[in-house]
């Protein structure tokens, strides 16, 4: 794994908001991450989270964006060991210019044959802490092309970003109407080789193309939530018990639920999260 930053790299990432980082994982670790995301997504079924006896799979336009699971380290040791790594945190408190990451979730995206394009959106809106500095990892676990669905950013407009989210919809533009300062804003593709990732500030606008193959194309992303982030009432994927247990302002720090990748100064939770599952 590609650990180590320069100086460019950080600021590319904090003037655009994005990075890729061609090449990020070895052939060999390449494997481990597909035989684990696939292991972990077939034993799941149709349980969108871990804790959630939600269905996905209906015929909506949102289903057939991609196969959505999420927080697949909960359950799935393979990914757990994968996810929970001291190094994807570094990485993302280097870029964000923060002292200490949480995971706040992993997410498989699975776009099928022939899937919908993804809608322009951002990430941070949806979750249960607002922050400038949180961050995504987007894994290309098969060639993202410009056929099958690769990603695209508008740089720059997470300096501009509110937390305005008129969800992913039918309607890839419907971001637009929130934001109608950047409809004239030109998008960049990313296309990557398997194995290559990307960051992506939480509130950068980003969608992907249509999946216009007959195949499958895999991706693994987790969400970065910056150390002392606070609740800002949305329950997203925390637990019905955190989630009762929260108030607007508390400090979101269970590392069952949330736990410390890397800190400047701290002791890391992992070797303690992984025992207790």
């Amino acid at each position: 794994m590609k650990t180590n930053l320069i100086p460019e790299q950080i600021a590319f990432y904090q003037e655009n908001g994005y990075i890729v980082i061609d090449d990020f994982l070895t052939a060999e670790e390449l494997e481990t991450w597909r035989e684990a995301v696939d292991e972990a997504v077939a034993t799941r079924a149709n349980r969108l989270l871990a804790n959630s006896a939600k269905e996905a799979g209906s015929d909506s336009y949102y289903d057939n964006v991609f196969i959505q699971r999420i927080n697949l380290w909960q359950d799935n040791e393979k990914v757990r060991k994968l996810i929970l790594d001291q190094r994807l945190g570094k990485i993302a408190a280097e870029l964000s210019g923060v002292e200490g990451m949480r995971l706040w979730h992993d997410q498989a995206l699975i776009k099928q044959p022939w899937g919908n394009p993804t809608g322009w959106h951002l990430d941070n809106p949806y979750w249960s802490f607002s922050s400038r500095q949180s961050t995504s990892i987007w894994l290309a676990l098969d060639d993202a092309t410009l056929q099958n669905g690769c990603l695209y950013f508008i740089p720059g407009t997470h300096k501009t970003a509110r937390w305005d989210n008129p969800g992913i919809g039918a309607n890839i533009g419907d971001l637009f109407r929130a934001y109608p300062e950047w409809k004239d804003l030109e998008a960049v593709p990313v296309p990557m080789k398997a194995g290559s990732c990307s960051f992506h500030n939480a509130l950068l606008a980003h969608g992907a193309g249509a999946n216009m193959t007959p195949r499958f194309r895999r991706a693994m992303t987790a969400g970065f939530m910056p150390d002392g982030s606070t609740f800002n009432g949305i329950q997203n994927v925390l637990s019905d018990e955190i989630f009762k247990r929260l108030k607007i302002g508390d400090v979101i720090d269970d590392d069952t639920q949330s736990p410390l990748l890397y800190h400047q100064t701290k002791a890391n939770a992992i070797e303690q999260v992984l025992a207790t599952y």
